[in-house]
């Protein structure tokens, strides 16, 4: 096959020369320089590497891939309000009132009804996200099918659309990644009143999220009838925390197995559930335990893990003869 194109002679190679077949992309690329002048060849080819360059660096798959994975996480975490007094007027002599003695001054009505605006806000923030991620995925296969159009001349004619496309997807990208950090809480009305003459400083409230409670996968193991269970935080608290395990068994046979469930309160990382029926399946979930400050946790992570088989049922063997071995005792097994 001889590819007829002007000032590369091709039709005078020979199929043997080690020359004769071009890379598919050179052919294509020498076919689409036929269709422009020098001038406008060049100026496609750079505003082509301006287009490459912004999708392998800012915009890469890679870069998306991470954002899909950061989203996800924001997902399962938990959400909690945070108090943080603002500092008083240089000179002032009272110390700052330390958060555990703000909520005894909160009107608690008041703040039931912040953490409801928290919950609102949260789940606001992240449907925004999840949109935002969305146009970043939708810009990216829309500039590089344009990337890959066979055709140079729309690609030129167009490019002031392009420019913006660009500048939309920065500026989506620069607002995807501001509210990847939870924010101030707007309050409307103070939560703190003047108590006589103690003077009360201003409060802030904040967003604050915590890394999910995730078990771990090879270190809890099931038994015969019971289930030594771990999980872990990604990132450690500063100070400890209690947790929450339920536990159910799954297809429950009889009305006293589906008494086999219940919830235990956890002040560490590991928890040994005993008393299990062997060769059944159950069902454990993990999370933090309720807190005063809590506004949203819309996930918790869950492992199902079945116990082994007990031992063999049926008639016990027959007495050996007088030749048989003797029998051993428990410490001699």
């Amino acid at each position: 096959m001889n590819f007829q194109v002007t000032g590369l002679a091709l039709d005078k190679m020979k199929l043997d020369s080690p020359h004769s077949f071009l890379d598919s992309e050179e052919v294509e690329e020498a076919e689409d320089q036929q269709l422009l002048e020098p001038e406008a060849w060049r100026t496609y080819m750079e505003r082509r590497n301006v287009l490459r360059e912004f999708l392998t660096t800012d915009l890469s798959p890679q870069l998306l891939k991470r954002h899909h994975a950061r989203m996800q996480l924001l997902k399962k975490c938990s959400y909690y309000i945070e108090i943080l007094p603002k500092h008083l007027a240089l000179g002032d002599q009272n110390p700052l009132v330390l958060p555990n003695t703000m909520f005894q001054l909160i009107d608690p009505w008041k703040f039931q009804r912040m953490k409801k605006v928290g919950t609102a806000q949260t789940k606001i923030q992240l449907l925004l996200l999840g949109d935002l991620l969305e146009q970043l995925d939708h810009g990216r296969a829309a500039l590089d099918a344009l990337l890959e159009a066979p055709d140079p001349r729309p690609f030129l004619a167009g490019w002031g659309l392009v420019e913006q496309q660009l500048a939309d997807l920065s500026v989506v990208m620069d607002n995807f990644l501001a509210m990847m950090v939870p924010g101030h809480l707007h309050v409307k009305h103070r939560l703190v009143s003047d108590i006589g003459a103690t003077k009360i400083p201003h409060i802030r409230l904040m967003l604050s999220t915590k890394m999910p409670v995730m078990f771990d996968r090879k270190e809890s193991v099931a038994h015969q009838d019971w289930v030594s269970l771990r999980w872990f935080v990604t990132i450690q608290p500063a100070a400890p925390e209690q947790y929450e395990l339920r536990f159910k068994l799954l297809e429950p046979r009889t009305q006293q197995e589906c008494t086999q469930c219940g919830i235990v309160p956890v002040a560490a990382c590991s928890f040994d559930v005993h008393n299990l029926l062997p060769n059944r399946t159950y069902k454990f979930t993990i999370k933090r335990a309720e807190s005063y400050t809590l506004v949203y946790e819309p996930w918790r992570d869950s492992l199902t893990l079945q116990t082994t088989p007990g031992p063999p049922e049926g008639p016990a063997p027959s007495r050996l003869g007088k030749s048989s071995l003797p029998l051993t005792t428990p410490s001699e097994r």
